[in-house]
C-alpha cells in the first residue's frame, strides 16, 4: 500500500489502490457490523 509521502503514483496503481481500499472498507464495515451486535445482547 502507498503511503501519504506526496510521491506520484501511477493510474494502474491508484486502481489497484482504490480496489484493496475498498476491499478494505468492506471488511472493516463487517467486523463493526458484528461487533455492534454483539455488545448490544450484553
Amino acid at each position: 500500500m502507498a503511503s501519504f509521502s506526496g510521491k506520484a503514483v501511477g493510474r494502474q496503481d491508484n486502481g489497484a489502490q482504490i480496489k484493496e481500499l475498498h476491499a478494505k472498507i468492506g471488511q472493516l464495515t463487517v467486523e463493526k457490523d458484528f461487533l455492534q451486535q454483539a455488545f448490544a445482547k450484553i
